[in-house]
């Protein structure tokens, strides 16, 4: 098997389920050593031991944890070479007059802030060590408007723009930034944000997160000195009339 990305040190937040699970296994079986978190203890443990990863209890929006995180990763590796910000949620899909301040204040935490406070963070060691790649996980909702997703789609236009900027700044001390943006997917996302399930069909042929995992190891493994500056991801069964 190859391991093109051996000893590279990793964290995948959200990790324990879905696109983050599947980005983690494939960066474990790429060779780099691999740290999810979540907020569910129980949950990620058992996931981090079927993968090969470690498990980190921490909600990505609380700055506090993503310190003690950061601490704990130096502390055991010296470094930190990828970042993956993946974790997020849909909260709750529905009309803007019908949602309250506090899902939108959730929303934004949950799909921007932590993020954010996550870069940050990556950023000051990867610059002090020259090199790194941080990825932000997106979504199509960045750049395409649907009814009720409004404020979820603010958050990720606001992520989206957010990694843009971080690329330049972050490009001449030889630090990548990426951001991935998918479409329909074969995860929970779709309970969580209170959607009705897709034809069981139909889901057969959306983004997994195996699919996920190989872009991102693909992304990571390029030579240092290339930067995939963005990356949309749609599945063909996917109505052209939404896009």
């Amino acid at each position: 098997m190859s391991k093109e990305l051996q000893n590279q040190v990793a964290i995948v937040t959200g990790g324990s389920r879905g696109y983050g699970m599947g980005m983690a296994e494939a960066l474990v079986n790429a060779g780099a050593k691999v740290w999810i978190t979540g907020r569910n203890e129980e949950r990620l443990m058992e996931t981090a031991a079927k993968i090969g990863a470690r498990g980190f209890v921490a909600d990505a929006a609380d700055g506090e944890a993503w310190d003690r995180l950061m601490e704990t990763v130096l502390a055991d590796s010296k470094r930190l070479d990828i970042l993956v910000n993946n974790a997020g949620e849909g909260v709750n899909i529905a009309p803007t007059r019908e949602v309250s301040d506090a899902v939108i204040e959730r929303s934004i935490a949950s799909n921007l802030t932590g993020a954010l406070l996550g870069c940050r963070r990556a950023a000051a060691i990867m610059v002090e060590q020259q090199g790194g790649l941080i990825v932000n996980i997106g979504s199509v909702c960045a750049r395409h408007a649907w009814a009720e997703w409004g404020i979820y789609s603010a958050a990720k236009a606001g992520l989206l723009q957010f990694t843009r900027s971080l690329l330049i700044e972050m490009r001449p001390h030889g630090v990548r930034v990426t951001s991935i943006l998918p479409s329909w997917g074969q995860t929970e996302f779709t309970e969580a944000a209170g959607l009705e399930a897709r034809d069981t069909k139909v889901l057969e042929q959306c983004i997994s997160p195996d699919d996920m995992g190989n872009l991102l190891v693909d992304i990571a493994s390029r030579p240092a000195h290339l930067v995939t500056e963005e990356v949309t991801l749609w599945p063909t069964v996917q109505p052209m009339t939404q896009l």
